[in-house]
């Protein structure tokens, strides 16, 4: 079986990488720190490290290049918080830097877009695409109006996907608050060490890799409770 992993260095990413390395997976994943991807996934086996944005055009055609056909797996992890003060909350939407918010919505739509578009050739059928979103995306939270507008657009776009290709799987997936680089950056300063480690999402991500639920907007703590 072979897929892509975006964002894959830290958190979610790098936790979902490794599970599919145990269970014999051929990765190509990312990260924009090369240094920093290598360490996390040198030795993971059967695992192909390119560094690179995802905004990037020719990396993301890199990325389906070397993930050969045909492809089983696709999931878009990478994104962006947005625009962060040196201390203090993200930004309201009534002050949000619109060219901060254009960034945004790059990273976290119209990237995993275009990487679904170059890939879609090459999904086999029962193929899974997996698009991480939030809680966000559905609940208004104050400051939270880019990140979150921009992950309620992604899980539409899988939503459609979904119709639009019934021969593969397309799942929009919400994995929780996690302990993550990410969630520190939104809470600065803040001790976020309540937060459960990204390595309690992965099982319900595996529900959906490995199991045959139809496409959709899907939790990954409600699978893990009803595979308990």
């Amino acid at each position: 079986m072979q897929g892509i992993v975006t964002g894959a260095s830290r958190g979610l990413g790098l936790a979902l990488t490794r599970a599919l390395a145990e269970r014999g997976w051929s990765l190509v994943v990312d990260a924009r720190d090369a240094a920093a991807l290598e360490r996390a996934v040198g030795g993971l086996g059967a695992v192909i490290a390119l560094a690179g944005d995802i905004v990037d055009p020719e990396h993301r055609f890199r990325l389906v290049e070397a993930a050969g056909d045909p492809i089983d797996l696709l999931v878009n992890n990478a994104g962006a918080l947005g625009p962060l003060p040196p201390v203090g909350p993200l930004p309201a939407l009534g002050v949000y830097p619109l060219e901060e918010l254009r960034r945004v919505y790059e990273a976290n739509v119209l990237a995993p877009l275009a990487l679904v578009q170059l890939a879609l050739p090459r999904l086999g059928e029962g193929a899974r695409i997996l698009n991480l979103t939030s809680d966000a995306a559905v609940e208004a939270y104050e400051g939270w109006g880019g990140y979150g507008s921009s992950k309620a657009a992604l899980a539409q776009l899988t939503a459609v996907l979904g119709v639009e290709n019934p021969g593969l799987r397309a799942y929009a997936v919400d994995p929780g608050d996690m302990r993550t680089q990410m969630q520190q950056d939104a809470f600065p300063g803040e001790d976020i060490s309540d937060r459960p480690p990204p390595e309690e999402s992965v099982p319900g991500l595996l529900a959906l890799i490995e199991g045959d639920l139809p496409s959709g907007l899907y939790r990954a703590r409600d699978l893990v409770q009803a595979a308990a």
